[in-house]
């Protein structure tokens, strides 16, 4: 469009091809904004919402600003999405998602179908499958959750929760794997609990069927699920601060080492099974380009703040001789030292495109078999439900072939982490 394209004339626009906007003069549709990308099927824009950026698309059924004002800057919304109220940019709605007032999303998100959030929810860098649901005043950054079966039996991360991502050493290699990739697509695993007024602090793995407490702040891993977990109070003291050294490097580092090989598994989903998918729905090809393109800005971040982590590590291991520390072991040093040495390789595991040739054979059966088994015309979930326990089987099989030669190839390059 150009320059000269009155806001007034965009909002006419696109009432005139059928979205519906209560109140014209109270929609501001910025001049990067292209019509076409915007469904005319059943769209409402209330008073207050403020769309920008050419990445911008919003598919049939959705409806923006019902409890308060939103920006949407280059998002792009599924079908029957509400997003209620707050700032939202970067991310990726998919359908029946539904966000409360006061929320704030930023780049780099997915939440998947019927995923909800209530009011004051800040996310960033975070993936959400089906049916999740986040409470009221959440910070919930740098992070992945899955497990649940529908709307009644879902994941849920209670009222005042937050992840903490960010260290002392101001460094944010601490994204927590909340539930898994292999089983979670499968939408057939026990939902995760984290009780309210709590926490945890990243980088941490949680198994499907946990339930952490309310009130507590967890800073530890429990991968293998089904646990109740309470966590431990921390022992009142004080102690010396020792800025730039790092402790339990090989357990952060692991941690890492997985969150992207499940990213990685989770874009091959996305690749091979949910593209088609998306293809027969109006607007739905340039909606999977955006999920895409968010899963590549995830493996992308992630990346970076382990690279970042992995340059603080020497300077780390120099701290630690030249203190002493009670407790630290002199082996923390030496995988401090490993992994400041040998980060190009390490990098390369994540970048060179192992996932590609990974379990062949377990991908092309399930892929056949649900080609076979897949109704006619159902959507992402009803299409996952009608899958028979031995295809998901095979689809579990190759994607967590895809995590073990991803982290079996990490673990090489640093084998001190094992």
């Amino acid at each position: 469009m150009n320059e000269g394209y009155r806001a007034s004339d965009r909002v006419a626009a696109l009432m005139k091809k059928g979205v519906i906007i209560p109140n014209p003069c109270g929609v501001e549709i910025e001049d990067t904004v292209k019509p076409e990308r915007i469904s005319e099927k059943g769209v409402i824009l209330h008073s207050g919402t403020k769309l920008c950026g050419a990445k911008t698309l919003i598919c049939e059924g959705t409806e923006l600003g019902y409890e308060g004002p939103v920006t949407a800057v280059d998002c792009q919304i599924g079908r029957r999405v509400k997003l209620n109220g707050g700032f939202f940019k970067g991310s990726v709605f998919l359908d029946g998602v539904e966000v409360s007032c006061g929320a704030h999303v930023r780049e780099g998100c997915i939440l998947e179908e019927e995923a909800r959030a209530a009011h004051t929810v800040g996310l960033k860098q975070t993936i959400l499958f089906p049916f999740v649901t986040l409470g009221s005043l959440i910070n919930f950054c740098d992070c992945l959750m899955s497990g649940g079966t529908d709307s009644k039996n879902h994941s849920e991360v209670g009222s005042s929760y937050i992840h903490f991502n960010y260290t002392p050493n101001q460094d944010k290699a601490t994204a927590s794997l909340i539930g898994d990739v292999p089983t979670g697509v499968m939408l057939d695993q026990p939902p995760i609990f984290l009780g309210g007024q709590g926490g945890l602090v990243g980088p941490t793995r949680i198994g499907h069927g946990t339930v952490i407490a309310a009130g507590t702040v967890y800073r530890k891993d429990s991968p293998e699920g089904g646990k109740l977990l309470k966590g431990e109070p921390l022992m009142p003291g004080a102690g010396d601060f020792h800025r730039g050294l790092y402790c339990a490097v090989s357990r952060k580092v692991r941690n890492n080492i997985c969150y992207v090989a499940h990213l990685i598994a989770l874009k091959e989903w996305y690749l091979h099974v949910r593209r088609p998918l998306f293809e027969e729905a109006a607007l739905g090809p340039e909606l999977w380009v955006g999920a895409l393109e968010k899963l590549d800005m995830a493996v992308t971040e992630r990346i970076k703040r382990l690279r970042a982590f992995a340059g603080n590590m020497a300077e780390s291991a120099r701290i630690g001789r030249s203190v002493s520390v009670a407790g630290q072991p002199a082996t923390d040093f030496m995988v401090e030292e490993e992994i400041s040495l040998n980060w190009p390789q390490l990098e390369e595991c994540f970048t060179r495109g192992l996932e590609a040739s990974v379990a062949l054979d377990e991908r092309n059966r399930f892929l056949s078999s649900f080609h076979t088994e897949r109704p006619g015309g159902a959507g992402y979930v009803e299409t996952i439900r009608a899958l028979k326990g031995e295809t998901k089987k095979l689809g579990t099989a190759w994607l967590q072939g895809v995590v073990d030669r991803i982290t079996g190839e990490a673990f090489a390059a640093v084998p001190l982490c094992q």
